[in-house]
């Protein structure tokens, strides 16, 4: 009489009733029933152990899974995640298994769903991503090749007053250079800044910036009292197209991630000044960046060889070039006549040299300023950035 599924407790109950009888041996019953003699054994043990209830089928599945995450690892990532609210799951393993390399940690994705499951963490934005812009834009590709500067948009903090953070980041590295909450986007707190950074770090290769102050002018050359002395420190000044933020895109990331040092805004300066401390300590060495393998910026940066010098040099413009000094209105004299450079060059002295197509160039240090129109008698831009913008223009339409 095999088991039958509409029966089966009725069957169980029956077969322990034979078997505590003592009439039928074990071998016996098991072939009367159809069952093997492990089967049978196991009801009578079941039931010797919990009587009918024994009886019941249950789920072939453990009580706990291999799989399942241990509570204690569930907690620890939780913690985490409350500690640093705007880490992700692969920051937080990674930390993790660095603090604690004796326990197996669970991957990314595992950590991702216990977060879900606690209510950390929302569905993902989807960012639309636009095209990068190469041209004639430097590609970062060691410490200080290429740094970034930006104001991060204003907030008022609880005492009223206005705080615009000025930022500095290392391109190829991510590290952050300097935070500071300024409360304005003036040369005047923006000069010390770039002065201690450079003593501390060294001078960069390039900075990149976009068009705004105190970076650069509308302007000819676009020269502001800022990036005059980056020139003469030989600091090249890269500045984004107008409207292509994405020019500069790891430093408008970056952004995003520093609202968590700014929501909610601080009760005063000081305050805020102590908070972004915090952070960049944080940002540089503790926190881990996607980009660069889930490990902090510190690993990847060193200062620059390059040392802020005590005095800047004289520029060495050749011989045959005509030194001519900028006027207070931004003037220089040419062939007699006044020829507008820059107010942003006033008393520095600039040279005219001839180039080989038999145009006259005004050169400030390194930096070609442009061409002086022979017609009009005004300086316009060098015709290999006319070129350049010029052959941008179909792929950004």
């Amino acid at each position: 009489m095999p088991w039958e599924e509409n029966c089966a407790m009725d069957q169980r109950l029956r077969f322990v009733g034979l078997d505590l009888a003592g009439e039928f041996s074990m071998t016996e019953l098991c072939e009367a029933f159809s069952i093997s003699r492990k089967t049978g054994y196991k009801w009578r043990e079941r039931y010797a152990a919990f009587g009918s209830e024994g009886l019941v089928e249950r789920s072939p599945a453990p009580k706990r899974p291999a799989h399942v995450t241990p509570q204690a690892v569930v907690e620890e990532i939780i913690a985490r995640r409350r500690m640093r609210p705007s880490w992700g799951p692969r920051k937080i393993v990674i930390t993790l298994g660095e603090l604690y390399p004796h326990i197996a940690w669970p991957v990314a994705s595992t950590a991702g769903e216990i977060l879900k499951r606690a209510g950390l963490v929302g569905p993902r934005r989807l960012h639309r991503r636009a095209p990068p812009r190469l041209g004639e834009l430097t590609r970062a590709e060691r410490p200080n090749h290429l740094w970034a500067v930006d104001h991060k948009g204003w907030v008022r903090l609880g005492d009223g007053t206005r705080c615009e953070p000025l930022t500095i980041t290392d391109s190829f590295s991510r590290y952050l250079i300097s935070l500071s909450a300024t409360t304005n986007t003036r040369e005047e707190q923006a000069r010390p800044l770039f002065e201690q950074a450079f003593r501390e770090h060294g001078l960069p290769d390039a900075i990149r910036s976009d068009n705004g102050s105190p970076f650069a002018s509308t302007g000819v050359t676009g020269l502001t009292a800022l990036s005059v002395w980056w020139a003469k420190l030989s600091v090249a000044h890269e500045r984004i197209d107008p409207g292509q933020p994405q020019q500069n895109g790891r430093h408008e990331r970056f952004h995003r991630t520093l609202l968590e040092a700014m929501r909610p805004p601080s009760a005063n300066r000081q305050t805020q000044e102590r908070r972004f401390e915090v952070f960049l300590r944080e940002y540089n060495f503790e926190r881990p960046h996607e980009a660069l393998g889930q490990k902090p910026p510190s690993r990847f940066y060193a200062p620059s060889p390059r040392a802020m010098p005590d005095r800047i040099p004289e520029p060495d413009y050749p011989k045959d070039a005509m030194a001519r000094e900028v006027r207070q209105n931004g003037e220089i004299k040419w062939r007699g006549k006044l020829v507008g450079v820059s107010t942003a060059l006033a008393g520095e002295t600039v040279c005219v040299e001839e180039t080989e197509q038999g145009e006259w160039q005004v050169r400030f240090y390194a930096l070609p300023l442009g061409v002086i129109d022979a017609k009009t008698n005004r300086l316009r831009r060098l015709r290999v950035l006319q070129d350049a913008q010029a052959a941008q223009q179909p792929s950004e339409t």
